[in-house]
This record gives structure tokens, C-alpha cells and sequence, in this order.
């Protein structure tokens, strides 16, 4: 491979600063560069082939000074205007994404080369930008995860893409875990500019990846952390010196590392730190046009927030959500078959960007939701969710002791031989673990251990009768209840067969005070197959799942209630998809064996 030797390949580019005594000083956001020469594939191996490469520095709030690759297609003439495809994130660092990748030279990073191949983005003639968030990469200043200074960053970056010589002012948005929720802020921005947004597998609310209802999960540390080694990742050797600088940001400032692990543990999710920080309340009246991808069971970016999110935003809709853990719409398993059960990602992906920033009519019409249930069947939907009705149903009163499973819960071990690998809340939104489970059983409490039990174990169950039909559950469930001391409690739905085969399919957890206390569990589309049973778990935090302390106090539950929205399957729509192949190692790792079922407390 040969390698240009000249200042150009070493990234000396045209910027949108002036320097004044060595300081940078910012000139408006808005101002343009002449497009500088760059690099091409020829040139540099880590270039993208059929594009150009180039860099380029522009500032944010705060003093902070942000860096972008540039792909533009190769070939084009002098002056040509293209739409832009805009991803900003923490993982476009040139030495790695989540770590040092081992180059022996530096180039753009290789994060989203499966969209640019897929789609022929570069044929399809759109321009793709990268931009480092602040403290990542080439860019300056503190992290600052989710909140105010990053959605600065994400404004920053829109309002420069689009007003540069080669651009055509109109700019999407793609990206998944972190820089999907990039994407979603950048929705949450108004701005005229962004003309879509594909956001796969993001968070919708930035507390609730690090606690629950005042209980911490096991990344409520660790997963800062992983943020700071991903900021202080070392940059490459031929790096311009200006990217170098940059990137030891944090060398000069050590307390930015320290106020990202202070400022994150925060478990009261009404301090003004998350508040800024809550993107489903912030989609309040926004018309972006959203393309989404969600997993209903997946272990790291949960569906938490998403109906609030949905209801909030009014803007046209697309979305597959279905039964995957963390993956992309495109990405294949082992034996090749689809993550997501569902062919045509980036066909999808590109009509959805060409209606909305090229104003091209669509030739092929896809449904505005594809959604595949827990039996791997796909249907079309015209929004999410789609109950027929919300009901509320009383679950009565009950029992438990709050020891973490000492006392024992009503259920067998899993009759499954799933190896689950040990975690330890090191991780960052790309390397959370697949899979937890359900956590080790340290008793079995007798099967008469229902709400009506003389003798409280760790938790009870409350039964409904057997549903006649099958019966969706969807949107997100709700529980409110009395408690009788202070604690922890976990909330868990089972999914529970004729035989005794239960599958727990939603759950949360939360902090109790004597009193009254309300909270959602994570959105759902499960449905209960005739003559399966809804069982509901109440009681102390037995899983790993979260790092709770437990109160060791016995609990007493009175004037529990389920809020829940359910749905017919009989008018559903089918559409193209597969089962997705997570789904069966998610049923492996979730199943357990009941007892004889209790008293119906419930009909559905």
C-alpha cells in the first residue's frame, strides 16, 4: 500500500478556527471551509474505496473544539452539493472504537463501513461525516453523557454538515447503542436541518441505563469508566499533531475523568442532572422523521422509555422492533442468518433517506412498524403499540422478605445448560453482556408460597386464570402498590405453560419507602398463548441484574395493581421476517418450572 507523504494525508486541513496566540478561537459555527484536497483509498488503505477522505476541526459550546472525518464520493466535480449522513459518537476515535485496534496508521474509523458498502452510500451520492463528542477522539473538553454539553455537540455538528460548500443543507442522522441516541437528541433539537434520523438499539432516557428506580445496576460505576479509557485512549503516531492534542485533552484536565464518574452516580432519576438528560420527555411536539430499531428482550440499551419517546414525537415513523439483543439491522449470526430475522435493512434504510433528503417518492412501500411477537411471527402495524384496551387489575395483597433469595422463591432452577459468562459492570454500550439470567437460586420456597402464604419467602406470585385466546400483552406495564417498610422490591412477569414452563419476559425493580410507590416495567410484545396463565412475581431482588443491598426487612404489600394494554392477535398482518435467532437463547436462559398454579386472582 502506498501512503501520501505530503502535509494533505497527514490531515493538515482547512478549519473553522483562527488562532490568536496559540488559543483557538472560535469563529461561528456557520462558517464554511474550502473543501481541501484528500485521500483516497488508493492513497490509505483505511479509506473507504470510491470515497475521499479529509478532516476538519469546528467549534461547540463551553470552548470545546470538535473534529470530523469527511467521506465524500470520489469523483465528484468541483462544487458539487450532496446530502449528508451525519454519525456522532464516542467510538470514532482513529486508533479504535471501544479500544486500540492495533493499526499500524491512522485513517477514519471502520465503525459504520458496513453501511457505506451496504447501501452504496457513496454511489447513492451522499456525503457521510463523523464527528468525536467532546472528549472522544479529536475533540476537545469533558464528557458529558448524554447531557446538555453533548446535545451542544450533536446541534454543533448538524448546523456545520449542512452548511458546508459541498453540502446541500439537508442532513440524516444514522447510528445505533450510543450515537443512536445521538440521533434521538438530534431530534429532540428542532432543527430545520435534520431531515431523519435511523437510531438503532438506543437508550431513550439516560438514567435508566445506569439505575432503576434508585437502584443501581452493576455498570452504575463501570460503565463511566469505560467512557474515560475510551477518552483516554492513546491517538496514533501519524496523527496530525492538532488530533494529538486533542486526543491528551484530558491529560491536562484529569478532573474531567473524575467528574464523569461523580457526576453519573446520581440515583434520584428527578435530580437535575438526569433531568437534562431525559430524552423521551425531550421529544415532546418533534416532527423529525424517525426510523427505529428496538429488542424487547435485549439486555443492554432496554426498552425503557420508548412508548414516552414514541407518544411525544409526532413526526412520521418507521421501526422493526422484535425479539434480538444488540445488533444492527443488517448483521448475521454465526450460520449466516439474520439477527433480526428480517431482509432488506439497507434497502429500507435508503428509501427511508431519499424520501426525506433527496425528496424522492418511494417504489417499494414498507410497513410504518414491522414487529416480530416471542413466537418469531412478524406483522405489519401502523404505529406502536396498538392495544385493543388498558386495564388495570387488582393483585391484592402479600408477603416477602427482602434477602436477596435466602429465603427462597417459588420456582425450580432452570432446567437449561446455557452458559451464562460472568460480568462485572465493566462495560461500555457496545459490550454490555448478551445475556444475565435469572441469577442463582440460593432456596426453592415451598409451592404454597403465594401471596396467601403463612410462612414469606424472598417472593409470591399472583396468578390470572388461563387466558381462552391468545392474548398480546404490549406497550409498558405498570405496578403500583402499598409497602408496609423500606426496601427493595422486584416486579417480574411470567409467561406460564399448562405444563409448569414459565418464561419471564418483564421485570424492573425499585427502591421502597413505606408508602405508596408506582413504576413502569420495560415495553413489551409478548404474546400468551391459549391457555398459558400470567403470573406475577413480587419481592426482593434475586437477580444480578442490579447491585442492591437488601434491607433484610419482611415487607408486606398491600393494594398491588397491574396496569396493562392488551391486544387480539387476530387481526394481525403478517410480515416478511424470520425468528430472530436471540430469542431462543433468551428462552433458555429465562425459563424456569413452576409449581401447581395458585388461586386465579385475575382474569385478562
Amino acid at each position: 500500500m502506498q501512503r501520501r507523504t505530503t502535509a494533505a494525508a497527514l490531515g493538515v486541513l482547512l478549519t473553522a478556527s483562527v488562532f490568536t496566540g496559540g488559543i483557538a478561537a472560535a469563529a461561528p459555527a456557520a462558517a464554511a471551509e474550502a473543501p481541501p484536497e484528500g485521500i483516497t483509498h488508493d492513497e490509505n488503505d483505511r479509506v473507504p474505496e470510491g470515497s475521499v477522505w479529509t478532516e476538519h476541526y469546528f467549534p461547540s459550546t463551553d470552548g470545546v473544539e470538535l473534529h470530523a472525518d469527511v467521506l465524500r464520493p470520489e469523483g465528484l466535480p468541483a462544487g458539487a452539493k450532496t446530502p449528508v449522513i451525519l454519525a456522532v459518537g464516542p467510538y470514532f476515535g482513529h486508533a479504535g472504537q471501544t479500544g486500540p485496534e492495533g493499526f499500524t496508521h491512522t485513517g477514519p474509523s471502520a465503525r459504520f463501513n458496513d453501511f457505506l458498502e451496504g447501501a452504496d452510500l457513496f454511489d447513492e451520492g451522499y456525503t457521510y461525516v463523523m464527528v468525536d463528542l467532546r472528549g472522544f477522539g479529536g475533540s476537545t473538553g469533558c464528557l458529558d453523557n448524554k447531557g446538555p454539553g453533548e446535545q451542544n455537540d450533536v446541534r454543533a455538528a448538524i448546523e456545520w454538515s449542512a452548511s458546508q460548500p459541498w453540502s446541500n443543507g439537508n442532513v440524516g442522522m444514522y447510528g445505533k447503542s450510543y450515537d443512536g441516541a445521538t440521533g434521538l437528541m438530534g431530534n429532540n433539537l428542532k432543527l430545520p436541518q435534520l431531515k431523519a434520523v435511523v437510531a438503532q438499539e438506543s437508550i431513550w432516557s439516560g438514567y435508566n441505563y445506569l439505575f432503576s428506580n434508585g437502584v443501581p445496576r452493576p455498570n452504575a460505576t463501570g460503565t463511566p469508566n469505560s467512557y474515560n479509557n475510551i477518552a483516554t485512549m492513546d491517538p496514533l503516531v501519524d496523527d496530525t499533531s492538532r488530533y494529538q492534542a486533542n486526543a491528551r485533552y484530558e491529560e491536562s484536565h484529569p478532573e474531567c475523568l473524575s467528574e464523569n464518574r461523580a457526576d453519573n452516580y446520581e440515583p434520584d432519576p428527578n435530580a437535575p442532572f438526569w433531568q437534562a438528560r431525559d430524552m423521551a420527555a425531550k421529544a415532546k411536539g418533534t416532527t423529525t422523521p424517525l426510523f427505529v430499531t428496538a429488542g424487547f428482550i435485549e439486555n443492554n440499551t432496554k426498552p425503557e422509555g420508548m412508548e414516552e419517546f414514541l407518544k411525544n414525537h409526532v413526526g412520521p415513523e418507521r421501526g422493526w422492533l422484535g425479539q434480538w439483543d444488540h445488533v444492527r439491522g443488517n448483521d448475521r449470526v454465526s450460520d449466516g442468518r439474520l439477527a433480526m430475522g428480517r431482509e432488506g435493512w439497507f434497502d429500507e434504510v435508503m428509501s427511508f433517506y431519499n424520501q426525506y433528503l433527496k425528496g424522492e417518492e418511494p417504489t417499494t412501500t414498507y410497513p410504518t412498524y414491522s414487529i416480530e411477537d416471542n413466537l418469531g411471527e412478524w406483522r405489519a402495524e401502523p404505529t406502536w403499540p396498538t392495544p385493543d384496551r388498558r386495564t388495570t387489575v387488582a393483585l391484592g395483597n402479600g408477603t416477602y422478605i427482602d434477602d436477596g433469595g435466602a429465603a427462597g422463591v417459588p420456582y425450580a432452577a432452570s432446567p437449561s445448560t446455557l452458559a451464562l459468562p460472568k460480568s462485572y459492570g465493566q462495560w461500555d454500550m457496545e459490550s454490555a453482556p448478551r445475556l444475565e439470567g435469572l441469577g442463582v437460586t440460593r432456596k426453592t420456597a415451598s409451592p404454597s408460597s403465594d401471596a396467601a402464604s403463612a410462612e414469606p419467602a424472598s417472593s409470591y406470585l399472583v396468578w390470572s386464570d388461563a387466558v381462552r385466546h391468545d392474548t398480546r400483552l404490549t406497550a409498558t406495564p405498570r405496578v403500583e402498590l402499598t409497602t408496609g417498610a423500606a426496601g427493595n422490591i422486584m416486579v417480574k412477569l411470567w409467561d406460564v405453560a399448562p405444563d409448569g414452563t414459565a418464561v419471564m419476559f418483564d421485570e424492573n425493580v425499585s427502591l421502597v419507602n413505606k408508602g405508596r410507590v408506582g413504576f413502569d416495567l420495560k415495553s413489551t410484545d409478548w404474546t400468551l398463548q391459549a391457555g398459558h396463565r400470567l403470573a406475577v412475581e413480587i419481592g426482593s431482588i434475586t437477580t444480578g441484574s442490579w447491585r442492591d443491598t437488601p434491607s433484610g426487612a419482611t415487607i408486606r404489600v398491600t393494594g398491588a395493581i397491574l396496569r396493562l394494554a392488551t391486544e387480539s392477535t387476530a387481526d394481525d398482518v403478517p410480515t416478511a421476517g424470520a425468528r430472530s435467532p436471540f430469542l431462543d437463547s433468551y428462552l433458555q436462559a429465562y425459563t424456569r418450572t413452576f409449581p401447581e398454579p395458585g388461586a386465579p386472582k385475575f382474569r385478562l
